[in-house]
């Protein structure tokens, strides 16, 4: 045997070492715990690795830090070689008869206890005359099982598809896209993200595609970003996270709800990886959330920065029109169990004018009247519905204010663009108009001040409050700067 291949396994321990060391145990786990060396021999080194995607992503993303280290260790070693262990063929053998004479030629005299050669370790080790060594745990290989569990997904509601979603002016772009996407074929913008507040119908949109995606013969995998990271979790506990990744990258269409859930560096940046995986081979992926990929402060730079190069596309609170379009549409539905059931025109115009929030909030306001008129069996009346949603019409909440409607109105108010409240301007004319924006931005909106400050021009958390502390103590020795910032958010409120 050649004395290099004596060295090579000692060689490899260290080099597996300084890799743990300079990336951390999480990826080195990722990428590196099921890799073998199997040779070392004229300045070649032999490693293999479980599947296709691993031998691909250490290739080029790793094979320059690989040869570095190797060569430290061996200065002759010039080539890294990379193949996959299920297509190469096992090393030839003895036969077990061969082996077991050449087992029983190294025992004492008058042994003749019975020669089990199950293990490859224990045959290496007896025809040497050693004891077997402990050789390294292997992880499980995936299983049509585990292959089936990960592509299971969440459940899908079977009442949330194309023909029950009601489109209006506030939804028809998403609708339009997710339309295109369910249909398959080309690519055309990846990954699809969809943003809205609670109720618009994000869900919806998303379990139609999923629905008829499925339908069509697609591999489909709908999770929530919880079920994704439980199932993450789960996976590195079983010692099966290369087999979850392999898994997840063999599906057609990912969708991803509830994005702003996602947290943990780990998960964040497995999802990364999945996700310029799937768009690099042209599968598509969907995300949703309840606002847009900019606003989401809890998300990785990168995962932040993938989601945006995609289509973004929001999802407004819906108008009068699509409102009562939802209630109509609602009503229909119900008849199909209870045919006597009617909603005067005037009720319908009452919740659709007041129950503004959400269509969620409006399904709820028609199941309450539906349930006092299957309930009680009196007619649902204007009176009726008046007593019925008091409480629901007295709660709803007064709209959402965005940052992007601070920066608008205030660019308008003080004659000045969006780029110039962004920019590094300092010029008084400039200064002012963008500390007021930081100001309404903070008292008018949930956003926190290093997410205010990346949305002015990706400024400090400490300019922020500055600018909220200077807008205050001028506007209580100023009655006229005062009353301006009440009037910039009665036009924001209205």
């Amino acid at each position: 045997m050649d004395l290099q291949d004596m060295a090579g396994p000692e060689q490899w321990a260290r080099v597996k070492k300084r890799l743990r060391a300079e990336l951390g145990e999480d990826v080195y786990t990722s990428w590196f715990a099921r890799v073998d060396l199997e040779g070392h021999d004229d300045g070649t080194v032999r490693l293999s690795v479980p599947t296709r995607f691993l031998k691909q992503w250490i290739q080029s993303h790793y094979r320059d830090r690989l040869m570095g280290l190797w060569q430290r260790e061996c200065e002759d070693v010039h080539r890294i070689e990379l193949t996959v262990r299920g297509a190469m063929r096992p090393a030839a053998r003895k036969p077990a008869e061969s082996q077991q004479r050449a087992v029983a030629a190294t025992r004492p005299a008058g042994d003749t206890r019975p020669i089990a050669l199950a293990d490859p370790a224990s045959r290496q080790a007896a025809l040497a005359g050693l004891q077997p060594v402990a050789q390294p745990e292997r992880r499980p290989q995936a299983t049509a099982t585990q292959e089936s569990d990960v592509l299971q997904g969440a459940s899908l509601d079977p009442k949330y598809t194309f023909e029950t979603f009601v489109e209006g002016d506030s939804n028809a772009l998403a609708l339009a896209a997710a339309r295109q996407v369910a249909a398959g074929g080309k690519v055309n913008f990846n990954p699809l993200y969809v943003h809205a507040s609670v109720g618009l119908g994000k869900t919806h949109l998303m379990q139609a595609v999923a629905a008829q995606a499925k339908a069509s013969g697609r591999r489909v995998l709908y999770l929530t970003a919880e079920h994704f990271m439980y199932r993450f979790v789960s996976a590195l506990k079983a010692q099966s996270a290369i087999a979850f990744k392999d898994t997840l990258r063999t599906i057609d269409l990912l969708l991803i709800d509830d994005m702003q859930f996602l947290h943990g560096k780990q998960v964040q940046q497995e999802f990364c990886h999945t996700l310029n995986a799937l768009i690099d081979s042209a599968r598509q992926v969907i995300v949703a959330a309840d606002r847009a990929p900019s606003e989401l402060d809890s998300l990785d730079d990168r995962v932040r920065s993938r989601l945006a190069g995609g289509l973004v596309v929001g999802i407004d609170d819906p108008d009068y029109s699509l409102r009562r379009a939802i209630i109509i549409n609602r009503v229909e539905t119900v008849r199909a169990s209870y045919p006597n059931f009617t909603i005067p025109e005037g009720v319908i115009d009452y919740v659709a004018r007041n129950v503004t929030a959400s269509g969620r909030d409006l399904e709820g306001a028609l199941n309450r009247l539906i349930a006092h008129n299957q309930l009680t069996g009196q007619p649902v009346t204007q009176e009726m519905a008046e007593a019925t949603l008091r409480d629901l019409i007295r709660s709803v909440e007064p709209r959402r204010v965005k940052i992007e409607d601070i920066q608008r109105v205030v660019s308008k108010h003080y004659n000045v663009t969006k780029a110039d409240l962004l920019s590094a301007r300092r010029t008084r004319t400039i200064v002012r108009p963008r500390q007021i924006a930081m100001y309404l931005a903070k008292m008018m909106t949930p956003r926190s001040l290093p997410e205010i400050g990346r949305r002015f021009g990706n400024r400090d958390h400490t300019t922020v409050l500055h600018a909220v502390r200077k807008i205050e103590e001028l506007a209580r020795a100023d009655n006229g700067l005062a009353q301006e910032i009440e009037l910039l958010k009665r036009m924001l409120d209205a």
